[in-house]
């Protein structure tokens, strides 16, 4: 241990014989003085010495290990230091905090506070005095009861700016403001309406479309007919069958969680007319005391979306209930029979099966990166393979040579890390002194930086690649790094795996890890080299055109090519278009008929 680390912690020690037996937050600051995590505790001297004695799970360990000193703010009461605890969390937004995902809200249907009054789908309450119902399940169910209610009881459609009756207006659907001037009284007539629809009183509107229904019927105009009931079937099986579960279900939210390894998955179930809304899934690694960590994102969820507080909470047994009712100012019970305690156990059933869910994915992501990296390692006989760089060469018959440079860390790409390559010293389509000049150009300059070297190089070929890396890393730059060649089939598909050394084919099964792996990152390279060399084409090409007309020098040329990009464009341009950029008429007329005249040879 360093005598830095030594200090670090003997300061830590005497702050812990100084804590008190009060309530209160502790913030957790790393050697930057940043405050990375914050926690509340009805005893803080019990609370905040648990982080620094006996084991501790991988998560954890994680977040002591960069604790330098931490900060204690005495409170009150229990409540003051969970509002306390929110405030510093919403200030300071520390990195290992549960963080409450941003989520879009549940749809509603609205009817705007306004002279001419709509009735339309938003995610957002306020105080405007507009008027709300909902929410409902998600966009569609709301489309579709706006729809059967826009047809019932229409209000204003489209926007106020049109200058005569819109198409809506002759449908029905719209209550006609821009045609004629609509009373107040004839607006709130329907929005009585829609009120007593959404109160449950349904049958005005049911009758109303079954007669719609049977005259379209009666018409032989089916397809409307249809549509009507439709629109029954949606109030018979939606809208009323929510009116009757209500009574169960009244505006309640029910929260559950469940622990392992270090994470923390909780579930929040949103119940309103009888039926679940939506559920909100949070999947976070837990630092501190479960109880305490659900308990505080309890009420910093429902402080932060007040809006959608309901009437009562439904929580497992060890959340503090009291503190919950007396912070949200509603009623947070554990039920323990009845249809309430099965919903409580259906959403920790959700919970616990959230957290399979991640385990499983981390395990997936595992075998397809960290385990494909060890068995290639293992296939080729080398230490690791953490850190691999891969070459691609790309041109046509020897011109626009280029090459590609993908890198890959403990499986994954890493893009930023990325190279691009023009070839200079070599003219035609020499493979080998194409490789001997990339692989020079860049293992040079990471010795010159000093900066770290990959442990294994895979070149997009077999002998010819392989050798030419291989003179330059050893003959020239006098380093060992491990190289090898990804060998394709006919249908240049990824068939082998050339040792560089040996320049032997090493059987990989090909429903391996490694072999997958193999396969990505051949793909990429080659994706990565075509991709820049058909962008250095088309730049080149682009340049020889309009090189030949007359009238066209560096500077002009330089100007289409920075605002055109591309000779389609300069082609669907208009004159004035090209004149705007500072180019003389005359030029700019030669450039669009050069163009015209290229394109015609395409054609």
């Amino acid at each position: 241990m360093t005598s830095e680390r030594q200090k670090i912690k003997q300061n830590i020690e005497q702050h812990l014989k100084l804590l008190p037996d009060l309530p209160g937050c502790y913030l957790m600051k790393d050697k930057h003085d940043q405050i990375i995590y914050v926690g509340k505790a009805k005893n803080l001297k019990n609370r905040v010495r648990s982080y620094f004695r006996g084991a501790h799970d991988t998560k954890t360990t994680k977040l002591v290990s960069e604790i330098t000193h931490f900060e204690t703010i005495i409170t009150n009461s229990n409540k003051e230091a969970l509002i306390l605890e929110i405030n510093l969390i919403q200030k300071y937004r520390p990195q290992y905090n549960i963080k409450l995902k941003d989520g879009t809200m549940y749809p509603y249907l609205k009817i705007t506070n306004e002279r001419d009054p709509q009735l339309i789908i938003t995610n957002e309450v306020k105080k405007d005095g507009g008027k709300y119902f909902g929410p409902f399940p998600n966009v569609f169910a709301a489309t579709n009861t706006q729809q059967v209610l826009t047809k019932a009881y229409p209000l204003r459609h489209c926007p106020k700016n049109e200058k005569r009756a819109c198409f809506y207006y002759h449908l029905g659907q719209c209550i006609g403001p821009c045609d004629h001037e609509v009373p107040r009284e004839e607006y709130q007539q329907n929005i009585a309406q829609i009120e007593r629809f959404f109160n449950g009183d349904t049958q005005e509107v049911k009758q109303s479309l079954t007669q719609k229904m049977e005259k379209a019927a009666e018409k032989l105009d089916f397809e409307m007919a249809a549509d009507y009931r439709d629109q029954i079937d949606y109030i018979n099986t939606t809208v009323e069958r929510q009116n009757i579960m209500s009574k169960d279900y009244d505006n309640t939210d029910v929260i559950a969680y469940t622990l392992d390894r270090g994470w923390i998955s909780v579930q929040v179930f949103m119940l309103r007319q009888g039926s679940i809304l939506k559920r909100k899934a949070i999947v976070e690694p837990s630092y501190g005391n479960p109880e305490d960590e659900v308990t505080t994102l309890i009420a910093r969820f429902y402080q932060e979306q007040a809006q959608i507080k309901p009437k009562q909470l439904l929580v497992p047994s060890d959340v503090d209930k009291s503190l919950l009712t007396d912070f949200l100012n509603i009623s947070v019970v554990t039920p323990l029979r009845g249809k309430k305690r099965s919903m409580l156990e259906l959403c920790e059933k959700n919970s616990k099966i959230s957290l399979d869910e991640h385990f499983r994915l981390i395990e997936m992501s595992e075998k397809k990166t960290i385990l494909a990296v060890d068995e290639l390692a293992e296939l080729l006989n080398i230490p690791r393979a953490d850190y691999i760089e891969s070459f691609d060469h790309s041109n046509i018959q020897g011109s626009n040579a280029v090459s590609g440079m993908v890198v890959y860390r403990h499986g994954k790409p890493d893009r930023k890390s990325y190279r691009k390559f023009k070839i200079k010293t070599v003219e035609g389509a020499d493979e080998f002194a194409s490789t001997q000049e990339v692989i020079r150009r860049r293992y040079t300059r990471l010795l010159r930086e000093e900066k770290p070297l990959p442990d294994l190089i895979l070149m997009d070929g077999g002998k010819i690649q392989i050798r030419a890396a291989r003179d330059v890393l050893e003959n020239e730059l006098g380093i060992a790094i491990p190289v090898a060649g990804m060998v394709k089939n006919d249908q240049h598909k990824t068939a082998a795996l050339m040792d560089g050394y040996t320049e032997e084919i090493v059987d990989v099964d090909p429903r391996s890890q490694a072999f997958h792996l193999i396969q990505r990152i051949q793909e990429e390279v080659h994706r990565y080299a075509i991709s820049y060399h058909r962008n250095v084409r088309s730049k080149l090409t682009f340049g020889s055109i309009l090189d030949k007309i007359p009238g066209v020098g560096p500077k002009t040329r330089t100007k289409l090519l920075k605002h055109f990009k591309s000779l389609k464009r300069i082609h669907e341009a208009k004159i004035e278009e090209i004149t705007d950029l500072g180019i003389p008429r005359p030029t700019a007329e030669r450039v669009k008929e050069a163009m015209s005249e290229e394109f015609a040879k395409v054609k």
